[in-house]
């Protein structure tokens, strides 16, 4: 029960000009699990949109195979691609368009006939409703975000590709957003999401996978990879200067912050906090303050684009 089955895909871009050829994908293969919110991270230039240009069939592939909710994208790329919408980072839409126009106009190509097409619908979900007549360049850039997932939805496909969706906008319209996708994933839509912002997919995300120099580096449960870095820091706000860092504190590799703060970054596995503590009340100091923090999706992230 795949939505997506990719299988030694590749892609390589000829040489041009003086520049030698490329390798963009290099025989990767995943599933994405229908129902599922999966995350597709990397840095820039890794991969990822050459990946998603593939699926919307905008790039050929060089090699390897591509079933999109089970229709193969070279034996029936029609049916392939209207198994999914797209929702780009670019705001491609005319400004001097109403949202309801956009959508008939938009579900007029994929050949929805009128009478089944959903753009009330659509707009409510997405919350433009009483949007629905103003002309598009009025919308705020929250707004405008939302009409792009509206737009990819016209006909009604069974998975959503989200290409950075949340680039440029403030926290709030952020929450929105992930409000929205939440509700769209919950009503059974498979949802790709590809984000530079990592709290994103960990907020978000059942399953993840990490591309770089167009390999995968990593494709697990969110929870298991989460689970690689065992690390944890632990901050000491002391109560008085410290000038030089105590010697029975120096096999702990402190990070001196300041004055009077002490960062610890240690394996829960090899060292407790505990031990860290007494040692610094046996060197006389005393703790104004203490926090922690755990591990998270960035310490992972640059843990596998780092090698």
């Amino acid at each position: 029960m795949n939505a997506i089955e990719i299988s030694g895909l590749s892609k390589t871009y000829a040489a041009l000009g003086k520049s030698p050829e490329k390798c963009a994908l290099d025989n990767i293969s995943l599933t994405i699990p229908q129902g599922s919110i999966y995350g597709l991270l990397g840095p820039n230039g890794a991969g990822k949109s050459t990946l998603i240009n593939i699926l919307a069939g905008l790039v050929l592939k060089t090699s390897g195979t591509v079933k999109i909710w089970d229709a193969d994208i070279d034996q029936n790329p029609r049916q392939s691609r209207a198994n999914i919408g797209i929702v780009p980072q670019e705001l491609n839409f005319d400004p001097f368009f109403s949202p309801r126009k956009l959508l008939d106009l938009q579900a007029g190509m994929y050949g929805v006939p009128k009478h089944e097409r959903r753009t009330e619908e659509l707009l409510k979900l997405v919350g433009l409703l009483d949007k629905a007549d103003a002309y598009a360049r009025s919308l705020s850039g929250g707004m405008r975000r939302r009409l792009m997932i509206a737009k990819a939805m016209v006909h009604t496909p069974p998975i959503l590709v989200l290409d950075e969706p949340t680039a440029g906008v403030d926290v709030e319209l952020r929450q929105q957003l992930w409000d929205n996708v939440r509700i769209l994933n919950k009503q059974g839509l498979t949802i790709l999401l590809t984000t530079h912002y990592l709290p994103e997919a960990e907020e978000l995300c059942d399953k993840i996978a990490i591309i770089n120099h167009g390999k995968i580096v990593a494709d697990e449960d969110k929870e298991t990879l989460l689970s690689r870095v065992d690390a944890k820091e632990l901050i000491l706000r002391l109560d008085r200067d410290l000038w030089e860092i105590p010697g029975a504190l120096q096999k702990y590799n402190p990070r001196k912050d300041g004055k009077r703060t002490l960062s610890f970054r240690y394996s829960p596995q090899d060292t407790n906090a505990g031990e860290i503590i007494k040692s610094i009340q046996e060197a006389g100091f005393g703790i104004a303050d203490l926090s922690t923090n755990e591990r998270d999706l960035e310490d992972v992230f640059l843990q596998l684009t780092r090698k």
